[in-house]
Formats: structure tokens, C-alpha cells, sequence
């Protein structure tokens, strides 16, 4: 019967915080950056040029239809050799990540727009307003109240796709775990306690969702 023995993991307690905090700033940077992505592609897909909605709708369903891994390695590997450009791994992971979360994003900021009546839209232009004040004063503001949970449900995702970033030897959680598992020959007690982390950190965040979601069924 196996021996379990997490004590051994003490000596390592730095190493795999240190791995906690690097995976933690990545999502950071990542959503940061995937919003922004998200935002660009999502008005684009309301645009009125059909070049801009054909651009975006082509990123969307590129980034949404490819695997997460297969994009990673693509960065990493395909595009320095086919634009000449170096980028280290942690340029990779977060470009690859944020892009790969913006086709996300940009769905949920999409419906969140569509989501606001016409007549908002049409009220603001009666009043005198242009198309991009009526949108940044107007139906943003009341879009991003439905927009809230599915965003915080997709960087909640993001946050575990991070693992990924591992086969690219970005310092994360899950590197640094498996750095560990090698040298201690206990992979079952390293991997239990990666998963406990990753738990800690999700739990809250996964309730602060759900209450956001009763707060906004109770207020409509």
C-alpha cells in the first residue's frame, strides 16, 4: 500500500509559492490583455464595415476552433521563424493566452451589447449624442452589468489554462511542481498539493461569481 509523506514537500514550500505568485501575475497580465482583446473584436463584430466583422469573426473562430496547446507551441516555435522576431516564453504564454482568451471575451461582450434594446441606442442619438458617446455612456454601462459573470466565469478558465504554459518552461505552479515531483520522487503528494492550490485560489473566486449572478437576477 502506497506510504503517503507530504513533510518531504516542506523543503520545496518556496518553490512552489514562488510558482503560485508567477501563475498568478500571468492571469493577471493575461486577462488584462485578453479584455482588451476581447473589446476591440467584440465592437468590431457590430460594426458596420463588413472588413471589420469579417476580421474579427476570422480571430474569434481561429482562436475558439485551434487547441489552447497547439496555439502555444505555434507562438513559441512558428513565429519567430516566420517573422525573424525572438520572444521568450513568457512573451508567448501571455500573447497566446490573451488572444486565445479575447475570442472568448469577445462573445460575451458581443451579447452583452446586443443584449441592451435598440431604443437605448436611438434615445442617445435623438439626444443629440454620436454613435461612440451613445455606446460609452449609454449601453456599455448597462452591458456590463450582464456582462460581469460570464467574464469573470472565462478568467476563472483562464486562470487554469495557465497550467498549459508548463511545456514552454515558463516558471509557473505547475512547472515548478513537476520540478519538484523529480527530484523527490513523490509526483502523487506534488500533484495533490498543486491541486489543493489551485482549489484554494478558485474557491473564492468561483463564489464571488455565483453571488454576482443572484445579485444580478434579483436586480432585474
Amino acid at each position: 500500500m502506497y506510504q503517503w509523506d507530504f513533510s518531504i514537500l516542506w523543503g520545496y514550500r518556496w518553490l512552489l509559492l514562488q510558482g503560485t505568485l508567477v501563475t498568478i501575475g500571468l492571469t493577471a497580465a493575461v486577462i488584462a490583455l485578453g479584455l482588451l482583446f476581447g473589446l476591440i473584436a467584440g465592437l468590431a463584430q457590430l460594426s458596420r464595415s463588413p472588413i471589420l466583422r469579417w476580421v474579427s469573426w476570422g480571430y474569434i473562430e481561429l482562436f475558439r476552433c485551434t487547441p489552447l496547446l497547439v496555439q502555444l507551441l505555434w507562438f513559441y516555435y512558428a513565429l519567430p521563424i516566420l517573422t525573424g522576431i525572438e520572444i521568450n516564453a513568457i512573451t508567448a504564454s501571455i500573447l497566446t493566452l490573451a488572444l486565445y482568451g479575447g475570442s472568448f471575451y469577445a462573445e460575451v461582450i458581443r451579447g452583452g451589447i446586443q443584449s441592451i434594446d435598440s431604443g437605448q441606442r436611438e434615445a442617445g442619438l435623438a439626444l443629440g449624442l454620436t454613435p461612440s458617446k451613445v455606446m460609452r455612456r449609454i449601453i456599455l454601462p448597462q452591458a456590463t452589468k450582464q456582462m460581469i459573470p460570464p467574464l469573470m466565469n472565462q478568467s476563472i478558465i483562464q486562470f487554469k489554462n495557465t497550467s498549459l504554459v508548463s511545456v514552454l518552461t515558463v516558471p509557473d505552479l505547475l512547472y515548478q511542481g513537476q520540478s519538484a515531483a523529480t527530484e523527490t520522487y513523490r509526483p502523487l503528494e506534488v500533484y495533490t498539493v498543486i491541486a489543493i492550490i489551485y482549489f484554494v485560489v478558485l474557491v473564492p473566486l468561483t463564489a464571488i461569481v455565483k453571488k454576482s449572478e443572484k445579485s444580478l437576477r434579483a436586480s432585474d
